[in-house]
């Protein structure tokens, strides 16, 4: 049977539900996902996919709904994210990390009336006492209450779903924002957004044998899903980690041979700093990706250096507009940036009132390309403020960072704009100030808020965690940081902490660093 993957893929548009049967018939035997307890191949898989899709419309999926998804990453959330688009709906996973409150709005917000579900977030919400939207829920473990359990609620075997009439305009997903108080927005990704973004061509090594992605962050994420959408298009295996351990990222690493992985700065440190490291053979890798947080040129240097194949990092945002790439491993001399647009996409600064600046000066990014989302879910209001409208009535996507592009188009990163500290009427980027803490001896992490201040209207305050086995003196790293920094940056205070607080994606969670100063 002639292979006619690749060349479905090189059109505008297509179809999930098309490639999915292609692997079904044209790669039954090659391993398609595993979590550690369950393992699938494309054959086996592809009915358990069809099987849920068909159940979905009867329940009466309607084209376009949101199929809610909560729990953690295991091969069956894979399968009812796949179905729930090979079925004509919109997958809506949601964040494991938000509060039942939240949780709850956002089912309310999708407009789902369908919960996938395990155990153990079913427990957690009903103990919550917050009053849940009425939503029928489906158990991706075991069934519980009145409530089915996923493998007993599918159509009967051999059942396949009718052919969705969706096009390029209708959604795919729906991706919540990783905010960090009150309802994450929901982000809304086209079918066509999708498909461009997954359908990468044969030079990204997806389409190859042998080819294996290891993701160790969750399916709600779209850091996440920027992996998984390209492996499941070009029918590659794909490894799921219910939760990150070093130890078993890199035995799996070495046992299945892994091409492809999406990794967060703190996840590629911990891993450097694992003793073993260099003992796993991990010549297999091809490309590693990092995106969702800031990623020192050291750790880049030092990723290069000890892990076999390219490193690539990824400038973004969930709500598209822009994607930059570094190649790290073709542009060794430019490990401070994050790369130059890509794609087609097309990268500015402009100033505080909104006027394009020229090339070379920094100010706020936007951007804009064919992967830009549609817009914020049933919040328009919200979607006008993260746009920006040039001269010809363009919508570009703001980034929400301050930064600069050089004569080689190549971006650097000054920092996000909302964490901007303007003191005593100068313009001040925590970035700057937590470089400048990381190079001191003995630092391993650092973080720089800004706080009121009734002489400087705002102040910078540093936070840093020492690294392991040394002991800091807060003020005389102080004394000794702000002797390096200008007189307008310098920090006001300093305090030493066990960990910073991060978001499931490595992010610095500036708010609750905020909430402590101001709790004392």
């Amino acid at each position: 049977m002639p292979d006619t993957l690749v060349p479905y893929l090189d059109q505008p548009f297509g179809h999930l539900h098309d490639l999915i049967a292609m692997h079904g018939e044209q790669r039954p035997d090659r391993l398609a996902f595993d979590d550690d307890e369950e393992r699938l191949t494309w054959g086996e898989a592809v009915p358990l996919i069809h099987r849920l899709a068909a159940q979905l419309q009867a329940q009466g999926l309607r084209k376009g709904q949101a199929v809610s998804i909560l729990g953690t990453t295991t091969v069956r959330y894979a399968l009812v994210y796949i179905a729930t688009i090979i079925g004509g709906g919109c997958a809506a996973p949601l964040t494991t990390s938000a509060t039942p409150k939240q949780l709850a709005a956002m089912m309310a917000d999708s407009g789902a009336d369908m919960l996938f579900i395990d155990s153990a977030k079913r427990t957690e919400l009903l103990e919550s006492g917050v009053e849940l939207p009425d939503l029928k829920h489906i158990m991706l473990d075991a069934a519980m209450d009145d409530c089915p359990a996923l493998m007993d609620w599918m159509a009967a075997e051999g059942a396949q779903p009718a052919t969705p009439d969706v096009g390029p305009d209708d959604p795919y997903n729906i991706i919540y924002s990783s905010g960090t108080t009150g309802t994450p927005k929901g982000i809304v990704h086209s079918r066509l957004m999708r498909w461009r973004q997954s359908a990468v061509g044969e030079r990204s090594g997806y389409g190859a044998e042998g080819q294996v992605t290891l993701l160790s962050t969750p399916l709600y994420s779209n850091t996440t899903l920027g992996l998984f959408n390209p492996t499941i298009c070009y029918g590659g295996t794909v490894l799921l980690m219910r939760k990150f351990d070093v130890a078993r990222y890199l035995e799996l690493a070495a046992q299945h041979r892994v091409t492809h992985t999406m990794l967060v700065p703190v996840q590629y440190q911990r891993l450097m700093d694992y003793p073993q490291f260099d003992d796993f053979d991990l010549s297999s890798f091809q490309l590693k990706y990092c995106t969702s947080a800031p990623f020192s040129a050291e750790l880049k240097a030092e990723v290069l250096r000890r892990w076999p194949g390219g490193l690539v990092e990824i400038y973004s945002m969930t709500e598209g507009g822009v994607v930059c790439l570094l190649m790290a491993h073709e542009h060794p001399d430019k490990l401070h940036s994050v790369g130059v647009a890509w794609g087609g996409s097309e990268v500015i600064t402009i100033d505080e009132e909104g006027n394009q600046l020229p090339p070379g000066e920094m100010g706020e990014l936007v951007g804009r390309s064919s992967t830009m989302m549609s817009g914020y879910q049933n919040q328009p209001k919200k979607t006008e403020e993260a746009s920006w409208y040039d001269a010809d009535g363009n919508r570009w996507q703001r980034m929400g960072d301050i930064g600069r592009v050089d004569e080689d188009g190549f971006i650097t990163l000054m920092g996000r704009s909302k964490d901007m500290i303007i003191s005593g009427g100068f313009n001040i980027y925590p970035r700057d100030l937590e470089e400048a803490l990381v190079a001191q001896p003995g630092v391993a992490d650092a973080a720089v808020v800004g706080v009121s201040s009734e002489r400087w209207g705002e102040t910078p305050v540093g936070f840093v965690v020492a690294a392991a086995g040394e002991a800091l003196d807060p003020d005389a790293l102080l004394a000794a940081t702000n002797a390096e920094l200008g007189k307008t940056q310098r920090l006001s205070a300093l305090h030493v902490i066990d960990e910073l607080p991060r978001s499931h994606i490595g992010k610095i969670l500036k708010t609750e660093l905020r909430a402590r100063l101001k709790a004392g």
